[in-house]
């Protein structure tokens, strides 16, 4: 087979190399606003589990600071011509958390178990053809080499497989799940193993000795991960005002995401660091298209002309993002002209819309939660524009748990929801977009706008795809599925003793690299 090499070849040739990391020691701890769901990669998950899972799992693959796929357990990746047979060459020394060393066995057993249905894992879809990928074929032709076989060309295959909401396809060993075949804890090869959890209170990981790090500087999730600390404490403190009187206290060392008002308090406190990075997140107001009332598309139409957006994200963000009504993220590449074009604000045309629509009057019940704060906030905005326009809304706020239930199921009306970054604008799309019969979570089921998604999930040209990502946004915003609002910043909060930590588009806390100073 002939193969061309693909630019995470050409920097693992040149780069990559097997290296052990020592833990200088000390512990950091690290607020969670909220337990964790599972320790299962990619499996009832939400955006804490992940950051937890993420530094104990490791996928062959993993984004790097800019968004683009590095390699992580592979050493080099090599694409067919015809662009279907992608061949992993797995790097010398890894070692399992147990001390199995890593081969292309466990690679294949853990491809295969994400695979299968009764795992839940949530990209499954991504990958059994629903959405167009399929893979025919795993494949270990011998102890360092892992073939992997699809359907048909994909520019997206080895992004998806770096997803952090798909836990990067974590390869684990298979003593992570019970001789009943029943979940126990992840082994993966990561610079931390899972030491334990508390319910309701702390997760705990401990440094791995023997952790095979890459050389060179950290890099995203990808890149030199050593970790600098023996134990790294994720406690549950869901108040932000108990975790900052924390962190004032000296009980905890990182608040990893802090509110606009927490931020103008501590950035003169000389203990502490204040950290910033724009985040390829999405906070958005979804629509149930379903709904009997939010079927129409003039009275959604109506809402979006009734909402200052501009004004809605100045108030929730502080002033520190800035209004985004594309799924193109405002950081992307493909961020441009078209994708600065959205919604206005326009009361008239939305008491116009909202007669054109039949409305008389209907309530409409709008989710929120108190976990995130921006989230509720928005929705307490929008809440009263709404109001002002004439439109019957309703706020129900939801544990996040029950919340985030409900917008799985798919039942709601509206709901205030944020997404974890995706680093390419189609992966932003496809986690809004699908067939609702298969996936309820999807809030924008349109053939057409569906083909043209699969259309940018396969080709690489970025001219090409930069047309397809400005007829997706024309599309959203005249059937309004939903309301993109704004691409977050991330302020983290941070001892004076901690050395290394560093904020980044993905928005995730990364502990690796992370040192505590006596």
């Amino acid at each position: 087979m002939r193969t061309r090499a693909l630019p995470a070849a050409a920097f693992a040739a040149a780069c990559l190399a097997a290296a052990t990391a020592a833990a200088a020691g000390g512990t950091v701890r690290v607020q969670l606003n909220a337990d964790i769901r599972s320790t299962t990669p990619g499996t009832n998950r939400d955006f804490n589990t992940d950051a937890v899972v993420m530094h104990v799992v490791e996928g062959l693959v993993a984004y790097r600071e800019d968004g683009s796929v590095g390699p992580l357990l592979a050493e080099t990746v090599a694409l067919s011509e015809d662009g279907t047979t992608y061949m992993f060459k797995l790097r010398d020394g890894v070692s399992f958390h147990n001390g199995a060393p890593l081969t292309a066995k466990e690679v294949v057993w853990s491809l295969n178990r994400y695979l299968d249905p009764a795992t839940e894992w949530r990209c499954r879809s991504d990958f059994d053809g629903s959405n167009g990928t399929k893979i025919e074929a795993i494949e270990a032709p011998d102890d360092a080499t892992v073939m992997i076989r699809i359907n048909q060309p994909s520019a997206l295959f080895l992004g998806s497989l770096a997803r952090i909401d798909c836990g990067m396809t974590g390869i684990l060993h298979p003593d992570s799940v019970k001789a009943d075949g029943t979940w126990d804890k992840p082994i993966g090869t990561g610079p931390f193993t899972f030491e334990g959890r508390t319910p309701g209170q702390s997760v705990t990981l401990k440094a791995f000795p023997t952790y095979a790090a890459l050389p060179g500087e950290r890099d995203g999730y990808t890149g030199n991960k050593t970790p600098l600390v023996d134990t790294v404490e994720f406690l549950v403190v869901p108040d932000d005002s108990a975790a900052k009187a924390a962190l004032l206290a000296g009980n905890v060392d990182v608040l990893p995401d802090i509110s606009n008002a927490a931020q103008k308090e501590l950035s003169g406190n000389g203990a502490l660091q204040v950290l910033t990075s724009p985040t390829m997140g999405t906070n958005v107001l979804l629509f149930q298209t379903t709904d009997p009332l939010l079927g129409n598309v003039k009275l959604r139409q109506a809402i979006a002309a009734a909402l200052d957006i501009p004004q809605i994200v100045a108030a929730v963000t502080d002033g520190n993002a800035a209004a985004n009504n594309s799924l193109v993220p405002s950081a992307s590449p493909y961020y441009g002209d078209v994708e600065k074009q959205g919604f206005a604000y326009d009361p008239v045309k939305a008491k116009a819309l909202l007669a054109e629509a039949g409305y008389n009057g209907e309530e409409i019940v709008l989710i929120t939660n108190q976990r995130y704060t921006s989230s509720y906030d928005t929705a307490v905005f929008a809440q009263a524009m709404l109001q002002a326009a004439g439109i019957n809304a309703r706020l129900e706020v939801l544990e996040w748990g029950t919340q985030l239930d409900a917008y799985t199921a798919g039942k709601y009306q509206m709901m205030a929801f944020p997404y974890s970054a995706r680093l390419d604008p189609a992966l932003s799309f496809d986690a809004v977009m699908g067939d609702k019969a298969k996936q309820p979570r999807k809030a924008w089921d349109n053939p057409a706008a569906q083909k043209l998604l699969d259309e940018a999930k396969r080709v690489s040209d970025p001219a090409r795809r930069q047309k397809i990502f400005d007829e997706l946004h024309r599309m959203a915003i005249a059937e309004v599925p939903l309301i993109m609002l704004y691409n977050g910043t991330e302020v983290a909060a941070v001892a004076k003793a901690v050395e290394g930590y560093k904020p980044w588009p993905a928005s995730m806390p990364r502990l690796f690299g992370v040192a505590v100073a006596d």
